[in-house]
């Protein structure tokens, strides 16, 4: 919390003191007071009440709470920061009054209402303060959580981007001598999903029939890199309409597919996209080939860190010795926070 006092707490606090010393005229009016004790008294309540709230605001709160956390040295200068300030409002106010010195509180009784003395005056408008600058501070966290949020959403996507570029490259270098027709499809459907990419690149969810629609093109790109070594299904059973998911989740998912299965003896390797009205799951055998990773890659870990930042829901995984199965919640923005 940043305890400097702006142009806001300034106007606050002249406010504060204006409607205070307006009552009080009203009050020494009703009370008959004498004209010294307006020019004296509520001037010098207000300036040494003020005194206390800078000292409070400027100096002990920053350096015995917040920087060096000690409390004792608080409370110690905090009383003397009363007391000094209210020893000379109580003066002032016991000679302006006309009261007789011979009446004058012994030392222990004028130390206790010294303390007392401007701790109402002061008390009122520091408390306003704090409050003030809490909602502050918390507004500022807010924001500078939502900007780290931001931040790390394109981070996090920046980093398949790269991977899923040079996968293709290669693809297109090998196809180019041996098939145009087929490179010409294929340049086709990598620049739809490059357009995809930039047109949602500072988009952190998407409508999940844009993410199908990608993943249409992304599957044509695997079925002409590999062959029939990918059997690729997609299931529906839900419509597609009001639904989101992390922008390039599907691409990852199907990303993760080839990587980490290579097609062996057993022939094709069958890839399943089921979407529900709750999740997306991507369900594949896995090949005997593949060995064992203690981790599912950046890709993965990469998805998994987003739904973090974007929901409070999980992503599944279940991975048995023949199946890998990953299952990503369906984003509704009308019931997400």
């Amino acid at each position: 919390m940043n305890t400097k006092l702006n142009t806001s707490d300034y106007t606050i606090l002249a406010i504060i003191y204006a409607v205070n010393i307006f009552f009080n005229c009203i009050d020494y009016y009703q009370e008959g007071n004498m004209l010294i004790e307006y020019l004296v008294d509520l001037p010098v309540a207000a300036l040494l009440s003020f005194v206390i709230i800078l000292l409070f605001i400027h100096w002990l709160i920053p350096s015995y709470i917040v920087k060096e956390k000690k409390y004792g040295h608080f409370v110690f200068f905090g009383l003397l920061t009363l007391i000094i300030p209210g020893m000379i409002d109580y003066t002032a106010g016991f000679w302006t009054g006309g009261a007789d010195w011979s009446k004058f509180p012994k030392w222990y009784d004028f130390l206790i209402r010294s303390v007392f003395r401007l701790s109402d005056d002061a008390g009122f408008p520091f408390a306003i303060l704090l409050a003030k600058k809490f909602y502050e501070g918390q507004a500022q966290l807010f924001n500078v959580q939502k900007q780290q949020k931001e931040n790390e959403l394109k981070l996090l996507r920046s980093q398949i981007d790269p991977h899923f570029l040079f996968n293709n490259l290669n693809t297109l270098d090998a196809l180019i001598d041996s098939n145009t027709n087929k490179a010409k499809e294929y340049i086709n459907r990598l620049s739809l999903i490059y357009r995809y990419l930039i047109r949602t690149k500072d988009a952190e969810v998407m409508e999940l029939v844009e993410e199908m629609e990608l993943a249409e093109n992304y599957i044509f790109l695997i079925e002409t890199r590999f062959g029939s070594d990918y059997n690729f299904e997609i299931r529906k059973d839900t419509s597609f309409e009001d639904k989101f998911i992390p922008t390039g989740a599907i691409q990852t998912l199907l990303e993760n597919v080839v990587k980490h299965n290579k097609v062996g003896v057993q022939g094709a390797i069958r890839v399943c996209i089921e979407v529900t009205d709750d999740q997306l799951t991507v369900v594949n055998d896995k090949s005997k080939t593949q060995q064992a990773q203690e981790s599912f890659g950046t890709g993965l870990e990469n998805l998994k860190a987003r739904y973090k930042l974007l929901s409070d829901q999980e992503v599944q995984i279940i991975n048995t010795d023949l199946k890998f199965k990953i299952s990503i919640p369906i984003i509704k923005l009308s019931t997400e926070s």
